[in-house]
């Protein structure tokens, strides 16, 4: 019996202009690394993407299922992104070229609502009918004209492009997806049609691997919380969707109150020199450690030495970068947005948007109320172990697509 392929398709590549894609630890590339170990089991997987895609090409570069096919770049021959000529190659060329491969693809999963990937879903769906398409359609694009978009100012025409670029993606998707994953239960409703049931409409949150966190909170090694060096981490993308500018103004205030108040940066990204500059600005040298990209054990040992998880994200579709703080025992402060509704019912507090004084005032109660302290934290706890475990996560995703056995334990 032959073994079914899986084409991914990843064209975006290096998302939000990160200019070193190895800084990128985002919730879609956590999924399509998860969920791509457990399928290459039963399954052939072939990854469409870009040379600059450091998560496609580093976790899978040596798997036996798994063919990474890398396609040319102009941007590897300059220092800069070259967005307006970059896109049009992204979309076009690696889609025309599987219309003319004779290669038999059983399924098609695009990783990204953008346009690069949506569009080769859409003509191998167009050429092959029977093939099976999953396309993610993963955050809503902020409306230009919303008060609380994070695209204000210089940034409005950035957004304003964000927006308008999503809409084809969104209308191929709903038009011609077989299934749609989508981040949140008030999404599925979007992709619902006469053609498309509710059931082909997939929630799929993201996950934590937790082995390693309850070994060491089950252990003797735990860190007291008054002994650990943080006050507070942050952990993501340094991009205007994760509110990490903001974060700044936040701990100036939380800083006025407690002068040595501590908080880690993890994460990198475009906003990267603006971060670094508005810490000048406000004069928080001494209060703010820029730690840089972590991952694995570099990133727990942070976790270890904090005492809250702080997720400042103005928009988003998840905060599987907070979810990993609260799997290390740290309870939680976050706005209070719709799509985190589902995602965190317990272990974070919710703070008006945009309302930076309450997101200062409710970290300092976290850290000033013990009782407070140790509920929230039990409650985060609790949650990751009750939600948010990958091994549970990556069943709940694709079983309703491959089949309860096509799915290793």
């Amino acid at each position: 019996m032959r073994q079914k392929t899986i084409l991914y398709i990843h064209h975006y590549g290096d998302q939000h202009g990160t200019e070193n894609v190895k800084t990128i630890g985002d919730g879609g590339s956590n999924i399509l690394i998860h969920l791509i170990q457990k399928l290459e089991k039963k399954f052939n997987v072939v990854i469409s993407t870009y040379a600059d895609n450091y998560v496609s090409n580093h976790y899978f570069a040596k798997s036996k299922n798994v063919q990474v096919v890398e396609h040319f770049t102009l941007s590897g021959l300059f220092k800069k992104k070259l967005l307006f000529f970059e896109l049009p190659l992204r979309c076009f060329y690696p889609s025309l070229k599987y219309l003319w491969v004779k290669d038999k693809y059983d399924y098609v999963v695009t990783q990204t609502d953008f346009l690069p990937d949506a569009i080769t879903g859409f003509l191998l769906k167009l050429k092959r009918p029977g093939i099976v398409w999953i396309a993610s359609y993963f955050l809503d694009a902020p409306k230009p004209w919303d008060k609380n978009t994070p695209y204000k100012g210089i940034r409005w025409l950035a957004g304003f492009f964000y927006w308008l670029l999503q809409r084809p993606s969104y209308w191929i998707i709903k038009t011609f997806a077989d299934y749609v994953l989508v981040t949140s239960k008030p999404d599925v409703a979007k992709f619902v049609t006469p053609k498309r049931t509710p059931d082909k409409v997939i929630v799929a949150q993201g996950g934590v691997d937790i082995e390693e966190s309850e070994r060491y909170l089950n252990g003797k090694q735990v860190i007291p919380i008054k002994k650990r060096k943080f006050d507070a981490c942050f952990s993501g993308r340094f991009h205007y969707q994760k509110g990490v500018l903001e974060l700044l103004d936040i701990w100036r205030i939380i800083s006025n109150r407690h002068k040595n108040a501590k908080l880690a940066l993890i994460g990198a990204g475009p906003l990267e020199q603006d971060v670094k500059k508005k810490i000048k600005n406000l004069r928080l040298e001494t209060n703010v450690d820029l730690l840089g990209y972590r991952s694995g054990d570099d990133k727990f040992a942070i976790f270890k030495q904090s005492k809250v998880m702080v997720h400042p994200a103005t928009y988003d579709s998840g905060g599987m970068a907070a979810a990993e703080g609260l799997a290390w025992g740290l309870p939680g402060v976050a706005f209070d947005l719709d799509s985190l509704k589902t995602y965190y019912p317990k272990g974070v507090l919710k703070v008006r948007q945009f309302d930076l004084k309450e997101f200062a005032q409710k970290t300092l109660h976290l850290l000033t109320d013990k009782s407070l302290y140790k509920k929230t934290a039990t409650d985060a706890h609790d949650l990751v172990l009750e939600s948010w475990d990958w091994r549970k996560r990556v069943r709940v995703i694709y079983m309703p697509i491959f089949g309860r056995s096509r799915i290793s334990p």
